[in-house]
């Protein structure tokens, strides 16, 4: 079957014209999509709290309650803030708290909803959550917490709630109480 020079001419314009406009339709299509994309993500933005204030808050949980509540107070979303100290020592004001052996500060963090790791568990004395955790995940007794702090130290720095605690990661083989694995340059 022979095409006709004009059908020849009609079919090469409608493709001429029609397969730009198919494209230029997906093209439309996609950046609404993609803007409506990226609007449902900016919804989920917000601005960050302050570094220096993080910094500070962070740094007011290993020794004045006042101060560091006045964090919480000014940023109620700072409770779980956490600070890189450097080459990945991430530390929370919970987490100096635990490494520190502070129970009011850290019980007063954990009220305000604070998350709560094995560090400061081990330091609070918890000691059926500590233990059955690392029975289930032996090798977290590795662990380290902010500035290389190990279990064991929290457990020591627990004092008598943590006794136990303390000797169970002496009975496991744990005797390191920091592990320096952070350049501190």
């Amino acid at each position: 079957m022979k095409s006709s020079r004009k059908e020849f001419i009609k079919k090469g314009i409608a493709l001429g014209i029609g397969v730009p406009f198919i494209a230029a339709c997906n093209l439309s299509r996609t950046e609404k999509e993609s803007s409506k994309t990226t609007s449902e993500a900016d919804q989920y933005v917000f601005d960050p709290i302050p570094m220096d204030a993080v910094r500070e808050y962070v740094l007011y949980a290993h020794s004045d309650f006042d101060k560091m509540k006045s964090y919480i107070e000014r940023y109620p979303n700072i409770i779980n803030a956490t600070v890189d100290w450097g080459d990945g020592d991430f530390e929370s004001a919970l987490g100096a708290t635990g490494h520190m052996g502070n129970k009011e500060f850290a019980n007063y963090l954990i009220s305000k909803g604070a998350r709560l790791d094995l560090f400061v568990m081990s330091m609070l004395g918890m000691t059926d959550v500590v233990i059955g955790i690392l029975n289930q995940f032996p090798n977290l007794i590795h662990s380290i917490g902010p500035h290389g702090f190990t279990l064991l130290h929290h457990a020591e720095i627990g004092g008598d709630t943590s006794k136990s605690i303390q000797d169970y990661l002496l009975e496991k083989g744990l005797k390191e109480k920091m592990i320096q694995t952070f350049d501190k340059g």
